[in-house]
């Protein structure tokens, strides 16, 4: 008995520690990449805020409505864009997104609105798919490393959704749900309401940067046709940007805590191991001396 309970326990050390490597290699691999990823979030600041900048001063000197800037009144469909993982072993990332989505989407259907769902990420489409809810478009494939390219498939997409007109599904509104990349050990979910724009004037304060001053040509309405799309495209990337990093951060924090439990199970393996081993020699000497006893009062 106790040599097969020791087997069982080697047989578990040895699976364990074949694990204890996956999880190793995964968590090298996320720190590898959340440099670069970082690094994008930083690079992408700049021309998200003077493009911002240039939105604002569109909207404080047109006098004209433009339909990204205008409450929509004639329909009461709203899309709702949900920013998840490709893949698995990243703690409660994707979990905790898509329950910040699902409180997003019970508010907006508490007020009659009918929601739109847009999906970016495989476990995201998993969940939805499993429920039998119905996803009007989903991305997969680049959630740890979003292309420019990708973000402007998503951002046409999504602008389309809004100009249509309301029979053929139109939007009133768009949403968008992703994780905010705050540092290494904090990443916290969001919920942005991206489309109808709101444009709020700023005053710089004593220390602050001054706005720049823009000149509009032809006019600011033109301009303004041209610069909000882009204006969403950007967002829309640097949201992605956000989520890929928060979403390697925490796969390296999973992997590490992974790796470190499977060192502790290891060690009580092995030590519930020696304790076999332990008994089953107690048991032998045991029948040992119990043979010599009986053949010593023969």
């Amino acid at each position: 008995m106790a040599g097969g309970t020791q087997r069982v326990y080697r047989a578990r050390i040895r699976s364990t520690q074949s694990l204890k490597k996956i999880f190793r290699a995964m968590e090298l691999i996320a720190a590898s990449r959340i440099g670069r990823a970082r690094d994008k979030v930083t690079a992408a600041g700049p021309y998200a805020r003077a493009i911002t900048q240039a939105v604002s001063a569109l909207a404080t000197h047109s006098d004209q409505p433009h339909p990204l800037t205008t409450e929509r009144t004639d329909t009461n469909r709203v899309a709702v864009l949900v920013v998840t993982a490709d893949r698995g072993m990243a703690g409660a990332y994707s979990a905790t997104a898509i329950r910040e989505a699902e409180n997003l989407v019970d508010q907006l259907q508490a007020e009659g609105n009918e929601v739109d769902l847009y999906v970016m990420g495989r476990r995201g489409v998993s969940y939805y798919r499993f429920r039998e809810r119905e996803i009007k478009r989903s991305w997969v494939g680049s959630s740890d490393a979003p292309s420019a390219e990708t973000a402007q498939e998503v951002a046409d997409t999504l602008l389309a959704a809004y100009d249509a007109p309301a029979e053929e599904g139109g939007v009133k509104a768009l949403h968008v749900v992703y994780t905010q990349f705050r540092n290494m050990v904090s990443q916290t979910p969001r919920v942005v309401r991206m489309l109808p724009i709101e444009i709020v004037e700023q005053e710089a304060g004593e220390g602050e940067e001054l706005l720049p001053l823009y000149e509009f040509e032809p006019n600011p309405e033109q301009v303004l046709d041209a610069l909000l799309p882009r204006y969403v495209s950007a967002r829309i990337y640097s949201f992605l940007l956000q989520s890929a990093a928060s979403e390697l951060a925490a796969r390296q924090r999973a992997m590490h805590t992974a790796t470190e439990n499977a060192e502790e199970l290891i060690r009580t393996y092995t030590r519930l191991a020696n304790q076999a081993r332990q008994a089953e020699i107690t048991q032998e000497i045991s029948e040992i001396v119990s043979g010599a006893d009986a053949l010593a009062s023969a």
